[in-house]
C-alpha cells in the first residue's frame, strides 16, 4: 500500500511539473504589452502604450524609431500572418500546408510578381525615405524574430523563422494586387460561353454596365476550345486553397461640410475582405514630431493604406477596372519553342522554378512566356489543350512604385500633396478616398488605364498573333475618373461603374448598383449627417433592388396553384422592405427563389462546373436584377427539355417551387421558423484551424449575424446547392471619421488586433463587431497616458 501511495505522489508529481511546464510554456508565447526591450539602432526611447483593445500608441522623437518599434509590435501579434502572406507570392505554400497547395504555388510563382519585386527592389534608391523607414519597420520584425517568442503556428506546422527582408513587402502588396483582379474568373468563361452557346446568349447578358445604373459623377475641381473553361475552373480552385484573405469589395463616403451638422467633413470607410483569423488590418497609432497616422497595416507592410490624422483622412475601395487578359498564341506548327507575332515567329522564354512540399521531395517545375505574360497552359493541372493561352497583367509588365505612393499618401499634409502620390499606383486600381480639416472631400480612380483598339473588347481571351488587339497606350492619370469638391457636396464609391472617361466608358468588373443606389439615395435625402447617424448608416441592412425583383417576379407566378402557406409568404415578400434583420423570414425564401431562378436559367446551358464558374463573378451579381427583367431571351428555355420551349414565367414558377420544397426540407413547414439567423452565419477560419481537432481554439465564431450580400453592411457569400450562406468575406473594418472632434473618430475590428490565440486581444472586438458596435480611435496623448492597460518602453542598446 506504501509502495502504491508512493507511485501515485510521483506520478502526481510529474503531472505537477508536466502541467506547470505547459503553463510557463503558454504564457512565454503571449506578446509582450508591458515592461522594458531593448531594441536595435534606436537613437532614442520609444514608449508604446497598448489600449484596451492591444492597438500600440508609438510615440518617439524620430521616424526611424518609430518604424522599428511598430515592426517590432506588429510582428509579435502578426508574425503567421506576415509568414504566410510573403510566401504566396514566392510560391511556398507547400513547404508550409504540404502537396495539396502545390498548384497554388505553381499559379501565383507564374504570375512572376517575385520576378518583378526583384527587380523592382534591386532598382530602389537605398537613401529614399520611403525605404529607410521601410527597413526600420523590417529590423523590428526581425529583432523580434531574433529575440521574441516563436508563435505556435510555427512549432504545429514545423516551420523554421527566417528574417524579412525588403522583397517580402513589395510581394505582401503583388498579392494584394492580384486578389482584386476578376478577369481570370470573367473573360475565359464568356469566350466559352461564345464559342459554345453563340452570340445570341452573349446579347442576353450583364456584360457592360447598365446605361440606366447608378454611376459614379465625374467633377473636375481645380482644387470553343474547352480550354477556356479549364482555365477559369483552374484559377478558382487555386485562389479558394489560399489560406490567407483575398480582398474583393468596399463601400466609403466622404460628406462635404454642407452635409453635416457641425459644418466640418465626416469621412466613412469599410473595406471588403475576406473573412479570416487574423483579420487583414493591424491598427497602430504612430507619432512624431514630424509624423502622426492613426493607420490599418497589412501584415508586412511598413505604410497604413487606411489612414487619418487631424488634418486629412483616407481610405480605399477596390476600383474593378479591367487590368488583367487573355491572349491565344499561335504555335510554330514546325518549331514548339516560338509563337507567332505581326513582325514574325519569336521565341518563348522558359522559366524553371523549385518548390519545396512538406513531407515529399522538392518539386521543379517549367513555365514558358510570350510578350503577353505567362502561358497557362501546364501551369495548374486542369489547364489541357492544344491552343497557348497567355495572361497578361499590368502589374507586373509595369513600374512598381506603389510603395512610393503609399509614402507619399501617409506622409501628405493638404489635398495637393496627397494627390500628388496618386499616380505612382499602377496596379491595382483603387478609388481612393479622401477628406480633410479645411472641407475637401474627393475621389480618384487611381490605375495605369489603358486603351485599345476601336470595337476589341477586353472581357473575352484576345488574338495574340496579329497585333490588332494590343493596347494602345496609357491615358494620363488627369484624364482617370475624379471628383473634386462636387456641387452635390460628398463623393463615394460602391465598386459601381464609374462615369464616362477621356470620351469612353472603362472597361471593368463593377458591381450592381445595389449599394451605390442605397447610398445615394440616403446621402441625398439629409444634410444634417453626424457621427452617430454616419455611424447607423455604414450598418444598413436594407437592399432597394430586392424588393422591385420580389414585385417583378411576383407578377409571374399563377396564385392559383400556391397553397394558402405559400400565398401567405408571397404577400409577405410583397410587402417586404429589403431589410435583412436576423428575424426576418423574407430574405431566405429571396434567396432561394434567386438561386433556383439562376440555376434554372443557366446550367442547362452551361454545365454543372460552368455555373459555379458563373456564380462566382460579378457579371451573376449584374446578371440577376438586369436580367430578371428580361422577358425574352435566349437563356430561359431549357435545352434539356425536348419539344418544349421555356419563357420566364415557367422558369420562375419551377424555381419558386424548387425553393419552397428545399426550405421546407431544411427547416420545416412553418415559415416562422426561417428566420434569416438560421442560414446567414460568420466563422473567422484560421488556417490551423481546418483542422477538426483545433477549429474550436483557433476559428471565432461562428455567428448569426445580420446583413446580406449587396447591401451597404454587406456580407458576401457564396450560392450554392446547400442553401446556407456562410459568409465569406465583408466590412473588414468599419471607420467613422468625424473632423469636428476627430479624437473621438471610431472604428471596429472583426475579431481583434492580435493574430496570437494566446493574446487576451485575439478575439476581444468579435462580439462587437456582429452587434454593430463601435470603439474609439484614439489619438489625445494624455487620454491614451491615462487609460492605457499597458506602456512598453523600447530603449536604445547603449542605455542598458
Amino acid at each position: 500500500m506504501k509502495k502504491l501511495k508512493k507511485v501515485l505522489l510521483v506520478i502526481a508529481g510529474i503531472l505537477l511539473i508536466l502541467l506547470i511546464g505547459v503553463y510557463i510554456f503558454i504564457n512565454s508565447l503571449k506578446p509582450d504589452y508591458d515592461g522594458e526591450k531593448k531594441l536595435s539602432d534606436l537613437t532614442g526611447e520609444v514608449n508604446v502604450y497598448f489600449d484596451m483593445y492591444g492597438i500600440p500608441h508609438i510615440y518617439a522623437d524620430k521616424q526611424e524609431d518609430a518604424f522599428r518599434a511598430l515592426g517590432y509590435v506588429h510582428a509579435q501579434d502578426r508574425l503567421w500572418q506576415m509568414e504566410l502572406l510573403r510566401r504566396v507570392a514566392k510560391g511556398k505554400l507547400s513547404e508550409v500546408f504540404g502537396k495539396d497547395l502545390l498548384e497554388t504555388d505553381k499559379f501565383f510563382l507564374s504570375l512572376g510578381i517575385d520576378d518583378h519585386t526583384k527587380h523592382t527592389v534591386s532598382q530602389l534608391d537605398m537613401q529614399s525615405e520611403m525605404v529607410v523607414l521601410s527597413k526600420a519597420y523590417l529590423d523590428g520584425i526581425n529583432e523580434f524574430i531574433e529575440k521574441g517568442p516563436t508563435p505556435v503556428e510555427f512549432y504545429l506546422t514545423g516551420l523554421d523563422k527566417e528574417p524579412f527582408v525588403l522583397e517580402d513587402i513589395y510581394d505582401a502588396v503583388g498579392y494584394m494586387a492580384f486578389s482584386f483582379a476578376m478577369a481570370h474568373k470573367t473573360d475565359p468563361l464568356l469566350t466559352n460561353i461564345k464559342n459554345q452557346l453563340g452570340e445570341a446568349y452573349l446579347k442576353d447578358l450583364a456584360i457592360m454596365s447598365d446605361t440606366s445604373t447608378v454611376w459614379i459623377k465625374n467633377y473636375n475641381n481645380t482644387v470553343s476550345d474547352s480550354l477556356e473553361t479549364n482555365i477559369t475552373a483552374s484559377v478558382i480552385n487555386v485562389m479558394e486553397k489560399l489560406p490567407v484573405p483575398q480582398f474583393e469589395g468596399s463601400n466609403s463616403w466622404v460628406l462635404s461640410p454642407e452635409k453635416t451638422k457641425s459644418g466640418k467633413v465626416i469621412f466613412a470607410n469599410d473595406p471588403h475582405i475576406g473573412f479570416a483569423q487574423p483579420s487583414v488590418w493591424y491598427e497602430a497609432h504612430v507619432s512624431t514630431p514630424d509624423y502622426e497616422k492613426y493607420g490599418y497595416h497589412i501584415a508586412g507592410v511598413p505604410f497604413p493604406l487606411l489612414g487619418h490624422d487631424r488634418n486629412l483622412a483616407y481610405g480605399l475601395t477596390m476600383f474593378q477596372n479591367d487590368d488583367l487578359n487573355f491572349y491565344y498564341e499561335q504555335k510554330n506548327p514546325s518549331d514548339s519553342t516560338k509563337y507567332r507575332t505581326e513582325l514574325g515567329w519569336k521565341d518563348y522564354e522558359y522559366v524553371t522554378k523549385e518548390i519545396k512540399v512538406k513531407d515529399a521531395e522538392t518539386i521543379s517545375f517549367m513555365y514558358k512566356k510570350t510578350r503577353h505574360g505567362p502561358v497557362m497552359n501546364g501551369v495548374a493541372k486542369q489547364v489541357s489543350g492544344e491552343i497557348p493561352i497567355a495572361m497578361s497583367w499590368v502589374y507586373t509588365k509595369e513600374k512598381n512604385e506603389v510603395m512610393d505612393a503609399l509614402y507619399g499618401m501617409t506622409h501628405a499634409k493638404d489635398i495637393d500633396g496627397f494627390k500628388a502620390a496618386l499616380p505612382k499606383i499602377h496596379a491595382p486600381g483603387l478609388n481612393v478616398m479622401y477628406g480633410d480639416a479645411d472641407g475637401n472631400v474627393a475621389w480618384w480612380a487611381s490605375a495605369k488605364l489603358y486603351t485599345m483598339p476601336d470595337s476589341v473588347s477586353t472581357k473575352f481571351i484576345l488574338d495574340g498573333a496579329s497585333g490588332r488587339q494590343e493596347p494602345l497606350g496609357y491615358l494620363d492619370f488627369s484624364k482617370n475618373p475624379s471628383a473634386i469638391n462636387p456641387p452635390w457636396n460628398y463623393v463615394y464609391s460602391a465598386n459601381n461603374q464609374p462615369d464616362s472617361i477621356a470620351g469612353m466608358l472603362y472597361p471593368g468588373y463593377y458591381l450592381p448598383e445595389n449599394r451605390a443606389r442605397r447610398i445615394v439615395a440616403l446621402l441625398d435625402g439629409k444634410n444634417d449627417w453626424d457621427k452617430e447617424s454616419a455611424s447607423k448608416m455604414i450598418l444598413d441592412v436594407t437592399s432597394p433592388v430586392n424588393p422591385q425583383l420580389v414585385t417583378e417576379l411576383i407578377k409571374l407566378l399563377d396564385v392559383s396553384s400556391l397553397s394558402d402557406e405559400q400565398l401567405v409568404q408571397v404577400d409577405a415578400l410583397k410587402n417586404w422592405d429589403g431589410a435583412y434583420t436576423l428575424e426576418n423570414t423574407n430574405g431566405l425564401l429571396y434567396h432561394r427563389c434567386e438561386y433556383y431562378v439562376l440555376k434554372n436559367t443557366f446550367e442547362d446551358e452551361l454545365g454543372s462546373e460552368q455555373f459555379k464558374q458563373f456564380l462566382s463573378t460579378h457579371l451573376m451579381k449584374r446578371q440577376i436584377a438586369w436580367g430578371t427583367k428580361m422577358k425574352e431571351g435566349s437563356w430561359w428555355d431549357n435545352i434539356t427539355t425536348k419539344n418544349e420551349v421555356e419563357t420566364r414565367n415557367d422558369i420562375v414558377l419551377k424555381s419558386f417551387a424548387d425553393a419552397w420544397n428545399s426550405i421546407v426540407n431544411d427547416f420545416g413547414s412553418d415559415p416562422n421558423q426561417w428566420t434569416w439567423d438560421k442560414v446567414h452565419t460568420l466563422e473567422h477560419g484560421h488556417p490551423i484551424g481546418r483542422v477538426e481537432s483545433l477549429r474550436s481554439f483557433f476559428n471565432v465564431g461562428p455567428f448569426p449575424l445580420h446583413g446580406s450580400r449587396e447591401v451597404i453592411n454587406n456580407m458576401a457569400f457564396p450560392y450554392d446547392s446547400t442553401g446556407f450562406y456562410k459568409v465569406s468575406a465583408g466590412p473588414s473594418t468599419r471607420r467613422i471619421i468625424d473632423f469636428s472632434d476627430v479624437e473621438n473618430s471610431i472604428s471596429i475590428l472583426p475579431t481583434g488586433q492580435s493574430g496570437n490565440p494566446f493574446s487576451k486581444h485575439y478575439k476581444d472586438q468579435a462580439k462587437l463587431y456582429i452587434k454593430g458596435e463601435f470603439r474609439k480611435m484614439m489619438m489625445n496623448r494624455e487620454e491614451i497616458q491615462n487609460k492605457a492597460e499597458s506602456k512598453l518602453v523600447f530603449k536604445p542598446k547603449s542605455d542598458f
